[in-house]
């Protein structure tokens, strides 16, 4: 049997065969999971079940009235399009109907209903019995190859800020094994939104590259920009990825005296990004305003029409998911807030970390590059902002899934690990653990979700 160091070594010769193999191994992990709860009994609610294969196909649960293998395969969909997947797949299949629907956003239901139109024309999917089958597998399908893609991108990113191949594996192995579970593995966006962010960062670093055109520096800042925006399409908290943009002009205008035209397009070019990423937010809420404010649907104008900022969005998550400031700080939350606060705590140490120092100390004594440092910097700042903001206005449960599309944390962890320190070591434990005991949780319809 090979010895530790050598496995190690062959995983560094291949890296993404490593990655693969990991990815397809808690996969199996987690579906046996879900599939080990879908078979020793009925979920706390299994309206899923009827959303997913149909009112006259199902007795509860996404094929309890089938028999076989067919039957139970159709029950492990079911399971894993409950809670919000409910919503992401119903949108998918017949679009925005009622207004509670907008909480969630509409990047994820386009990419599957056009994966399942794509199918249709090839007459591989097709309708059941009214349900959201083909939108469920969709979903499941795009979720799973997001959670791949954005480690392989994370992989690549930590290559071109830290220019240390062990840091860069590690974080995106640390990536799979997120306490996310099951939630990259649902029809759910955040897998979809941490690849559109990683992919969006690895874009802006590159574009500060040593040697980079003055014309191609500035097309990777737009489609950065761009990729970000499509990020805020799947996740609102994709807004964030707004910061390294801001960060950038305020880093540019002192010197817009001094070089007034490579100044000016840059600045320019890093407008055009951030107009972008917040096109991902600004075109659904025009597009509900349009619906629901300008009196061409013959609606009764609702209350939010007449706000200053008129937004949807604000208004669902306030009025019937009862999400603002300091509203989740109760006394039945306290149990959530205690299972929040490991990946709350990993996001603010590490973020300050990152903002007061430019080294992460491994066993090479990594440092970014100064010309990366302030994107590093920027992304710190979104990630403890994040934190904050969890903290604070939203149900911090979430916290364990939306984590997932920060980079940060992942190279912090990461670096903790390498250097052999205990806490790198229970992190990873709890975000097994934490993964493990969720899949059960969430397959039965059990919070926390």
């Amino acid at each position: 049997m090979p010895s530790p160091q050598a496995r190690a070594a062959a995983a560094h010769r291949r890296p993404y065969r490593t990655l693969l193999a990991t990815f397809l191994a808690y996969k199996l992990y987690l579906f046996a999971i879900a599939f080990g709860s879908s078979v020793v009994g009925d979920a706390y609610d299994t309206s899923a079940g009827l959303v997913v294969g149909g009112a006259g196909s199902s007795n509860g649960f996404g094929g309890a009235g089938l028999s076989g293998t067919r039957g139970r395969g159709i029950g492990l969909v079911a399971r894993l399009a409950s809670w919000d997947a409910v919503y992401f797949t119903s949108i998918a299949r017949r679009g925005y109907r009622f207004e509670q629907e907008w909480a969630f956003n509409g990047g994820l239901p386009l990419a599957v209903a056009g994966v399942v139109k794509g199918l249709g024309r090839l007459g591989v999917a097709e309708s059941a019995a009214g349900g959201v089958l083909p939108e469920a597998l969709a979903g499941i399908f795009v979720a799973n190859t997001a959670h791949l893609l954005s480690a392989l991108v994370l992989y690549r990113l930590g290559l071109e800020v830290w220019h240390d191949q062990a840091l860069a594996l590690v974080a995106a192995i640390l990536h799979i094994l997120s306490p996310a579970g099951l939630f990259l593995s649902a029809p759910y966006a955040e897998s979809s939104c941490a690849l559109l962010t990683f992919s969006g960062y690895l874009l802006f670093a590159r574009a500060r590259r040593a040697g980079q055109s003055p014309i191609g520096r500035d097309g990777y800042t737009i489609l950065s920009g761009i990729l970000f925006g499509l990020a805020t399409a799947c996740r609102s908290n994709g807004i964030l990825n707004g910061i390294p943009f801001a960060w950038e002009v305020l880093r540019h205008l002192p010197r817009l005296s001094q070089r007034p035209v490579d100044t000016v397009r840059r600045l320019s070019a890093l407008g055009v990004g951030g107009v972008c990423v917040g096109a991902g937010s600004i075109v659904p809420q025009a597009v509900a305003y349009l619906r629901f404010c300008s009196g061409a649907s013959g609606l009764e104008p609702r209350p939010w029409c007449q706000g200053y900022l008129p937004s949807i969005y604000a208004f669902v998550q306030q009025h019937y998911w009862n999400t603002g400031f300091l509203r989740y700080w109760t006394v039945s939350n306290i149990p959530l807030f205690l299972l929040a606060t490991p990946m709350l705590l990993v996001l603010a140490k590490s973020g300050v970390e990152f903002l007061t120092t430019r080294r992460l100390l491994t066993a090479d004594t990594s440092a970014v590059p100064a010309r990366l440092l302030p994107l590093v910097q920027s992304a710190a700042a979104a990630q403890v902002l994040l934190a904050l903001l969890v903290l604070t206005s939203y149900h911090v449960q979430i916290i364990t899934r939306i984590s997932s599309g920060s980079p940060l944390w992942h190279w912090w962890l990461a670096g903790s690990l390498i250097r052999g320190e205990k806490l790198g070591r229970r992190l990873v434990m709890f975000m097994v653990i934490y993964g493990s005991v969720q899949g059960v949780l969430f397959a039965s319809f059990l919070p926390p979700a």
